[in-house]
């Protein structure tokens, strides 16, 4: 089993970069690919960002906007499997959870998988707002694959000034160790791989000053390692105890790559026993049994050599990927789990890529409704008795629980009787009359169906605008919401009501009873036409018209007219001399 971590720096970068989300995945050849800073809010999932075949994906996204944090970090972790469902592969979890206190929610507004005992002892010890703040950033998805808990981690970066960030530091790797104490009494391996922002030593900075191992975030990574008697063991420097100048973050803007000057700040870490029969013996554990091996993917890097250096003439050159660089492992021996089909966290079931399916309560409620209005409309016509507004809000307000629960307000239906009470006034009016007052009262308001149709006798396209255009808005607003079962009911409904107010011109009416299958049929035609046309732009990326390259996905974020609009721009960065 290979698992490789990434600090992507932009998943929609390298998904750009790559060509395809599946071509990226693919280059690493990897059974588990932890990336992090994807910089995504859930929001802007697409299917063309989280979900590729034979991958099962994991997301947890920022959740706050403090300090413009939103969109800031995020961590991804994909799987590749044969199947999602009914499977016994290791690489497929068997529960996943967002964040490490488990009170984030999923994407299914339930609290997440794998709650235990340790989020009670952290409410004693923190705050409830403390603890979701922590889990806010997008920091943090356990995947836990039976034989071992997978940690997908992007640690909080902290300037020596800022003591916020610090102390935020501080609480989220306390919060993280209590965590791992709880699994490990429990007798769970762990594997903790990501972007840790530590160097734990001089031997992984380029510049390590006299006071560098004094850190306290450095001193806490090497107490928990098992050079300092604790449980993890640093499998890159396990594996490489002499290595040097093996780094796998550089800053971006200096040519720091071609100097290789930079830090060791994406680590895997694994601790407790082996899965061998005789685990107690000593020197069997985890590390000394099962990793094969470690290092560190420097193809990835964005200096290649070979490549001009910035001062000869090297600074127009485009340097794409990230400012890190991959690190993989590989673990041997690691069997098969039992039957299991993919948790509830995975990105199939985030509604923004599988969308939202209706309950068949909502369709059967709607029904219902649409009867209801109907019989109060046609016992008026019957009796020949004025009713006004007020008796048909009395018979639908029996029923506005149900109107709650299938989306329509009690308003939308006392404005059909009301419509209907102006439909039998205008019996009594001339026809010119009463169609120059459904004029004047629908304005110049055209629905979606006008753009769509084509009717070669003017009369008939007047009076078909003036009698359908209502009719024609409401379908297009609730086709979308709505099945095709409760649309029948609508047109049923209205059919109906035509039928028994134009009761006096027969030939008129039954002219344009039949004229609404047809028209009902053009709005369909056209609400797929849509349809297919929103799906076409949200799944195709254009070229960019200078370099014929994918461009990349952007999001407004100033506040404007604009803001959470999405574009796109040419995937090069501009080139500023």
């Amino acid at each position: 089993m290979k698992i490789v971590t990434y600090n992507v720096n932009g998943l929609r970068s390298r998904i750009s970069q790559f060509g395809s989300l599946p071509k990226l995945l693919d280059s690493f050849d990897a059974d588990i690919i932890c990336f992090q800073e994807t910089k995504l809010r859930r929001q802007e999932l697409t299917a063309d960002l989280a979900v590729a075949d034979g991958y099962e994906s994991f997301f947890s996204c920022t959740r706050t906007s403090d300090r413009g944090r939103m969109g800031y970090s995020g961590v991804a972790t994909f799987c590749r499997v044969k199947s999602a469902f009914s499977s016994t592969e290791v690489a497929l979890p068997i529960a996943a959870q967002e964040g490490f206190t488990g009170l984030v929610e999923n994407s299914h507004h339930r609290k997440c998988e794998a709650r235990n005992e340790i989020v009670d002892d952290l409410e004693d010890e923190f705050a409830k707002e403390e603890l979701l703040k922590v889990d806010s950033e997008g920091r943090c998805i356990i995947t836990d694959h039976g034989h071992f808990v997978l940690f997908n981690l992007y640690g909080p970066r902290a300037e020596c000034n800022d003591d916020e960030r610090i102390q935020f530091k501080l609480t989220f790797f306390k919060i993280l160790q209590k965590r791992w104490e709880s699994l490990l009494r429990q007798g769970r391996r762990i594997i903790v791989v990501g972007d840790l922002n530590i160097a734990p030593t001089a031997m992984d900075c380029c510049d390590a000053g006299p006071d560098f191992e004094t850190n306290e975030f450095r001193r806490w990574f090497r107490s928990i390692l098992a050079e300092s008697g604790g449980p993890f063991s640093d499998i890159f420097r396990t594996k490489h105890p002499d290595r040097r100048e093996a780094y796998t973050c550089w800053p971006q803007n200096t040519g720091a790559e071609v100097f290789n000057y930079g830090t060791r700040i994406d680590h895997i870490l694994c601790a407790g026993s082996c899965l061998h029969e005789d685990h107690d013996q000593q020197g069997h554990n985890l590390m000394t049994c099962h990793v094969e091996e470690c290092d560190i993917l420097i193809q990835y890097k964005r200096w290649k050599p070979g490549n001009t250096v910035r001062w000869k003439g090297g600074r127009s050159i485009k340097l794409e990927g990230s400012d890190h660089a991959p690190v993989f492992t590989r673990l041997l021996e690691i069997p098969d789990t039992s039957e299991h089909s993919t948790p509830a966290l995975s990105a199939r079931y985030i509604p923004m890529i599988h969308g939202v399916q209706q309950t068949l309560v909502s369709i059967l409620t709607k029904r219902q409704l649409a009867e209801q209005i109907r019989s109060c409309e046609m016992s008026g016509s019957l009796s020949n008795e004025n009713i006004t507004s007020e008796t048909c809000n009395e018979r639908v307000k029996r029923s506005s629980n149900d109107c709650s629960i299938s989306g329509v307000s009690p308003v939308e239906s006392c404005s059909s009787n009301q419509e209907s009470e102006g439909s039998k006034q205008s019996k009594s009016l001339p026809r010119n009359e009463t169609m120059k007052k459904a004029r004047k009262s629908q304005g110049s308001q055209l629905s979606l169906r006008s753009f769509f149709q084509r009717s070669p006798n003017p009369i008939n396209n007047a009076k078909d605008s003036n009698s359908g255009i209502s009719m024609s808005q409401t379908d297009v607003l609730q086709s979308g919401n709505h099945s095709d079962t409760s649309s029948a009911v609508d047109v049923q409904c209205s059919v109906s009501q035509q039928d028994a107010l134009n009761s006096s011109t027969p030939t008129q009416d039954d002219h344009e009873l039949s004229s609404y299958p047809l028209e009902r049929e053009k709005t369909n035609a056209a609400l797929l036409e849509w349809r297919r046309i929103q799906q076409v732009m949200q799944n195709s990326i254009p070229l960019c018209k200078g370099h014929s390259e994918p461009c990349v996905a952007r999001v407004v974020k100033k506040q404007g007219p604009n803001f959470g609009r999405r574009f796109y721009v040419c995937a090069r960065a501009e080139v500023l001399f």
